[in-house]
């Protein structure tokens, strides 16, 4: 009796705890993800999907939360008009479904809200938008304003001109692409500030392995820190027309997770499943946070660097210690950058530059007093300051 007593007593305790984690009352601001899988139906949009989803935002809007929606699904619909059977292979012809398709898919979005009366506004990103400081900032006062006008931003990549996540080369598309739309939803919420990214797919939460594998895998209902043992639980790909897997949500909750933002990822086929999170049922996979990053911070950890600075151990040790980037400690450097941009130091932490790749050439090894009998009188004496400094890894 002494054992069960204390079971039960730890089951309320669990539970307890668990409502407690997913109380999203205070969720002023939340970012809604939805995939090519559950928008698609007979390779095609599916209307009456979209129709539900408009419901459920709607009633976030008059409980006063605000709402950004970042859909996939413009390739699968351009695909489905030209009836291919296949998800194209062609680079070229991609960006051609996605030209046909995302103007249908913001139709049916428009046709979808306009019967609770709310206006939506169409915003197309490419990588290079955040991973510039002032179209960055610049991005986040629109968002600002539509939001505070009580309209919903749809959120797509442009895909019609971004080539990797559509299948191009990296080296050609490195600053221009965000690879996946789980991982541009996870920098629109850390860019808004949102408190809560739901990202709604075809399963029905993360998995301690692959379910499409073995029988006896057990969903989790929440992570505290994404280790090793959590991406390697994630399984592949979905449907034939979408880009992303387990291994994309993972990562765009990490992305979301230095915001200070909580992530539940869940079946977005579940009856009134948005609804239903915001009220605190255990559905689906609760991503907890576990650092709250500055919004300069979050840009840097987040922008794609243009090059690397190869510091020595000492240098590494320096900056751990909250401590500036002097020239004396740089072995190396690797690509073509300008002062300004965002770069690596070594593979540890990213940082934003005071002088540019050519410079840096002439300065590495040398002591902070040559830099202004170097590059002239009213250039800084430090590398990077610490304020521009954030590692990777915590």
């Amino acid at each position: 009796p002494t054992t069960q007593k204390a079971k039960k007593n730890s089951r309320i305790k669990n539970f307890s705890v668990e409502k407690q984690m997913r109380n999203f009352d205070k969720a002023k601001r939340i970012v809604l993800k939805l995939g090519t899988n559950i928008l698609s139906k007979d390779d095609s949009i599916d209307a009456g999907y979209v129709g539900l989803m408009a419901g459920q935002v709607n009633s976030l809007l008059k409980m006063g939360k605000h709402v950004v929606i970042v859909t996939s699904g413009a390739i699968g619909m351009g695909a489905g008009q030209l009836k291919l059977s296949n998800k194209p292979s062609d680079v070229r012809m991609r960006q051609a479904c996605a030209a046909i398709g995302q103007p249908m898919l913001m139709a049916e979005y428009r046709k979808a809200f306009e019967q609770f009366g709310v206006t939506v506004a169409q915003v197309l990103l490419t990588a290079e938008v955040l991973n510039n400081r002032k179209t960055y900032l610049n991005l986040q006062n629109s968002l600002e304003t539509l939001l505070k006008l009580g309209v919903v931003p749809v959120l797509n990549e442009n895909d019609s001109i971004s080539t990797a996540e559509i299948g191009g080369a990296p080296s050609t598309s490195l600053r221009t692409s965000f690879g996946d739309n789980d991982r541009l939803s996870a920098l629109v919420a850390s860019k808004i500030d949102a408190d809560l990214l739901i990202i709604l797919t075809d399963i029905d939460a993360l998995y301690d392995k692959d379910p499409k594998k073995y029988a006896d895998a057990k969903p989790i209902d929440t992570v505290f820190e994404i280790t090793d043992c959590i991406i390697k639980s994630a399984g592949s790909k979905g449907s034939k027309f979408s880009t992303g897997g387990m291994k994309t949500k993972i990562e765009a909750a990490k992305v979301a997770s230095n915001a200070g933002c909580k992530i539940v990822l869940a079946n977005g086929r579940t009856k009134n499943v948005i609804e239903r999170i915001i009220a605190g049922e255990t559905i689906g996979t609760l991503f907890l946070p576990k650092r709250k990053l500055s919004n300069r911070e979050r840009w840097i950890l987040n922008s794609t660097p243009a090059g690397v600075i190869n510091i020595d151990d000492g240098a590494i040790r320096a900056v751990k210690n909250k401590k500036s980037l002097l020239p004396s400690g740089i072995k190396s450097i690797e690509g073509t950058f300008e002062a300004g941009d965002c770069i690596w130091l070594n593979n540890k932490a990213k940082a934003v530059t005071n002088f540019s790749s050519a410079e840096l050439e002439t300065l590495a090894g040398k002591h902070s007093t040559e830099i202004r009998k170097l590059l002239g009188p009213k250039r800084r004496d430090v590398v990077a300051i610490p304020e521009d400094i954030v590692f990777v890894d915590y």
